[in-house]
């Protein structure tokens, strides 16, 4: 059953499932939408530009049925007047055209925005199999875009008969007016007509496009195992990831240790924590931190300082507070300061009676660590002696 339920399409398409889709050319798309956007600009259009659009058109209707029995058999007249006829009609149908374009440019806006894809256009000819033409048409989709049609066609048709048999007065009183104000009058008439028809389209629009984002979704959903399969390609197996991180901790690691000889002093707690610590007057600020660890990292850290003559202080509050709240290569909180300088007095005295002799130097205790920083303070459970 596990294994069934991996295989199905039950999750939403992720991210990078969405980008590629883009890429490939898969994107959400309602032909009704954008339909609807450029019908509706080109009956408004149509609507606005009634009057001079009838004017202009009607004075080229007149002047090219203008007959000069003078010139009928000069040819380069009549294609000088075809000519100056046709770039006037084309002058006079721009704005409408122009609108008609911005409007099926700026469509794809409304849902997606501009795409792009070569890959939408390469030939691909499993697109010319029957087989697969024959699924289209008999699966659910193909079943959605049939009822559309109907229903639009018939929308459409009832609405257009509707108003047709409102205007009908209007229509029959265009033969009883004068040309020129016929034209302009029947333009203003189909643009109105024109757009309340398209404007009954958004109810199929409304219809449409919850359907589309839907179908589209529905689409792109994953199996379970392809959101595991996605995951290990963009992120990394995570055993490889494990085995990176523990190579990167073992360098880290041996870099570190190569740091403990050069340490001043080790700070222990005695056997849980270790932490080494390096100053350098005039070239630190303070203190720092140069290897630390807990159990076998602690204990390999007491081993090379024993190996190279590091001064080893047991002083547990120390060691817990410097192994809680400090980092490799990091200076000491400014809140260690007196306890951290007791420690190094005691070191630099300590080197002067291994060279000179003399007293032997007071090993520090009781060091001033304020117990906000000490965890055994905080947590006595959780800490180790």
């Amino acid at each position: 059953m596990a294994e069934e339920s991996d295989q199905e399409r039950t999750e939403a398409p992720s991210p990078q499932r969405l980008e590629k889709a883009r890429e490939d050319g898969q994107v959400v798309q309602s032909r009704e939408l954008a339909t609807f956007v450029v019908l509706m600009t080109g009956g408004a259009g149509l609507w606005m530009m009634a009057n001079s659009l009838g004017q202009t058109l009607s004075g080229i209707v007149r002047g090219s049925l203008d007959f000069d029995p003078a010139i009928a058999r000069d040819s380069a007249f009549v294609m000088s007047k075809l000519s100056s006829l046709f770039f006037d009609a084309a002058f006079a149908l721009a704005p409408f055209l122009i609108l008609v374009v911005i409007a099926t440019l700026a469509s794809p806006l409304l849902l997606r925005g501009w795409l792009f894809s070569t890959k939408a256009i390469m030939p691909d000819f499993k697109r010319l199999n029957p087989l697969s033409g024959i699924k289209r048409i008999v699966s659910s989709q193909g079943l959605a875009e049939l009822i559309k049609s109907l229903a639009k066609v018939g929308l459409l048709g009832v609405v257009a008969i509707w108003l047709i048999w409102s205007n009908l007065d209007a229509i029959f009183s265009l033969s009883l007016e004068a040309p020129d104000s016929a034209i302009v009058h029947m333009g203003d008439l189909i643009g109105k007509v024109f757009m309340l028809a398209s404007g009954a389209m958004i109810f199929i629009v409304v219809l449409d496009l919850p359907y589309q984002l839907w179908s589209y979704y529905n689409k792109l959903k994953m199996t379970k195992e392809q959101l595991r399969q996605e995951a290990k390609e963009s992120e990394g197996d995570p055993h490889v990831k494990a085995r990176i991180r523990a190579q990167q901790r073992e360098m880290a690691r041996r870099r570190m240790m190569a740091e403990v000889p050069t340490a001043d002093v080790v700070v222990t707690n005695p056997t849980h924590y270790a932490v080494a610590l390096k100053y350098s007057e005039g070239k630190m600020g303070a203190p720092r931190v140069v290897a630390k660890g807990a159990d076998a990292v602690a204990a390999k850290i007491r081993e090379l300082a024993a190996e190279h003559h590091v001064p080893l202080l047991e002083a547990p509050p120390l060691a817990r507070a410097l192994f809680r709240h400090t980092e490799l290569g990091d200076e000491i909180p400014a809140t260690l300061y007196a306890a951290v300088a007791e420690v190094l007095a005691y070191v630099f005295q300590l080197r002067h009676f291994q060279r000179v002799g003399g007293l032997y130097p007071a090993i520090p205790s009781d060091l001033p660590v304020p117990p906000e920083l000490d965890p055994a303070v905080l947590d006595p459970a959780g800490s180790a002696a």
